[in-house]
């Protein structure tokens, strides 16, 4: 469970670790409040320390502009 996904049907589309409702935002907000990466997965035990890896990946990528977001479009509705 590392990835970082977006799903329309869940928080609104935000990014959010895989397998869980909790956003790559509301991730960084605890370590930017200066929680330890033990204290967010005390917290949060369906986090683990490559999630957390995979949301800080995926900052940084973001701030770069290098993150795409494919999201899945059936043929109907491009029409």
């Amino acid at each position: 469970m590392s990835r970082i996904v977006v799903n329309p049907e869940i928080l609104g589309g935000k990014p959010i670790v895989d397998e869980t409702r909790l956003s790559v935002e509301h991730v960084l907000g605890l370590l930017a409040s200066g929680m330890s990466h033990a204290e967010i997965i005390e917290a949060y035990p369906e986090l683990t320390e490559e999630s957390i890896q995979a949301v800080l990946a995926y900052a940084s990528r973001a701030l770069r502009n290098e993150v795409v977001i494919d999201l899945p479009i059936s043929h109907d509705e491009v029409r």
